[in-house]
């Protein structure tokens, strides 16, 4: 649902409505941030089952990469191939500094490194990288299970410093880019030789050096505003939170208090700061509509999770699977589609803007089915012979119990769920070459 609603954010379905209603909608709440929460949301609540139900490090990373980078790289191929000449829905090569363009999307931390986004969508991918970095260090020395307050951490401090906190100060030119990018790619390339060696203390150095990368480019080189980026890491956080209360390893009411101050701290943010121009830089209406969207996405979190246990209609399910190829296609499948059929931005007569709407969705939704199928199914099989292997080959993946650890309680599958970035919304990006550093990579569009 969520990757359905970015895709009709970018593709200006609010010009479509009528004024009346399209305005209230635009005040009120914005798809883009609706959309980004609850993606972040769900993944919280997903993420650290995918991580503790085998205990096994190595295992987890090997299955995040054969599920993220493959169809990433093939989603980019794509883009390059249908966009019409100079387009910018892809700017992985318009920056002039190809190689430190590559680098740092291949670890997928570039938005916290002053660097294009090779898709414009891919700028969430970085979030959730970073999540799972923290996530990651956290598991190896004991301490996944604090989640509820490092949430409320994340969300204090958004409240109390919000906009007083500097953001993007690592990245001050294209020197000092570069420098970052490199260090970084030289700072994962170990760590990842860490984690992926079956050997505890080596796991741990490698998960610990991880988690400090993440929060070390986090903290001083977000491009968003200080309390958005805040607002996210609590947000995900939140949904773990859930995930332990439903499993039984915290406390309810625990869980209850920790849910409800990340939901006031959004609300509280949206009025404290999102105002006086800083709006333009969270790409909303102002503080009501970062505030509706934000309380909207946990409303629509609710309803899942109180469903969660009933069987949901095939079409949903379908578009659960097909979510991530969705959310890399669509912008570069909108941008060919208006340049092949020559359609204006809001077609002059409703029948018009029924039938684009149709052909639009028809479309990604069909482009985006060869994708899962054809890209996404058979490289995660792969992942997970090649981990099935690499147990085999080398034994010893999964992390024993620190002494200060805190005490295990149940641990289950985890449910299936949507592609990673089923609601990523994207950054837009002018179609012309730009510096890497000296202030950033530009806009950000929800």
């Amino acid at each position: 649902m969520a990757a359905l609603v970015v895709a009709l954010h970018h593709f200006d379905v609010l010009k479509l409505l009528p004024d009346r209603l399209a305005a209230f909608v635009w005040w009120h709440a914005d798809l883009g941030l609706y959309g980004v929460m609850l993606f972040f949301l769900v993944s919280g609540y997903i993420i650290p089952a995918s991580l503790e139900r085998r205990g096994n490090v190595r295992a987890f990373w090997i299955g995040r990469f054969f599920r993220l980078w493959p169809p990433v790289i093939i989603g980019i191929a794509v883009a390059l191939a249908i966009i019409p000449k100079g387009d910018g829905s892809v700017a992985l090569f318009a920056t002039g500094h190809n190689y430190v363009a590559v680098a740092a999307n291949a670890t997928m931390l570039q938005d916290f490194m002053g660097v294009w986004n090779g898709l414009g969508v891919m700028w969430t991918l970085s979030y959730e990288m970073a999540f799972y970095y923290m996530v990651t260090a956290l598991f190896a020395v004991g301490q996944h299970r604090r989640s509820g307050p490092i949430a409320v951490g994340f969300a204090a401090v958004a409240v109390l410093f919000g906009t007083s906190i500097a953001s993007h100060t690592m990245t001050v030119d294209a020197a000092s880019t570069r420098h970052l990018v490199w260090g970084a790619v030289l700072i994962v390339l170990f760590a990842f030789a860490c984690v992926l060696s079956g050997r505890a203390n080596l796991t741990r150095v490698g998960a610990i050096t991880l988690g400090l990368l993440a929060f070390v480019l986090m903290y001083n080189n977000s491009r968003a505003p200080m309390f958005e980026t805040l607002m996210i890491f609590a947000t995900m956080f939140a949904g773990t939170v859930v995930y332990r209360a439903e499993k039984g390893q915290i406390d309810r009411l625990q869980a209850v208090l920790c849910c409800g101050f990340v939901l006031a701290a959004g609300v509280a943010v949206a009025w404290f700061y999102n105002r006086n121009g800083m709006e333009n830089n969270t790409w909303t209406a102002g503080p009501r509509a970062w505030a509706g969207s934000f309380v909207g996405a946990w409303i629509t979190f609710g309803i899942g999770f109180a469903l969660r246990k009933r069987r949901f209609p095939k079409p949903l399910t379908w578009l659960g699977g097909i979510s991530f190829s969705l959310y890399l296609l669509h912008v570069p499948v909108l941008h060919t589609l208006h340049y092949a059929l020559d359609v204006p931005k809001v077609p002059p007569t409703t029948s018009g803007k029924v039938i684009w709407t149709a052909e639009y969705l028809a479309v990604i939704m069909i482009a985006s089915w060869l994708m899962y199928k054809l890209v996404e199914l058979p490289v995660q099989k792969l992942g997970r012979k090649v981990g099935k292997w690499a147990d085999r080959r080398w034994p010893g993946g999964e992390l024993p119990a620190l002494a200060f650890a805190v005490p295990a309680g149940p641990v289950t599958a985890a449910p299936s769920v949507p592609g990673p970035a089923s609601a990523a919304p994207e950054r837009t990006v002018e179609p012309v070459p730009v510096e890497v550093g000296a202030g950033g990579p530009g806009s950000r569009d929800r």
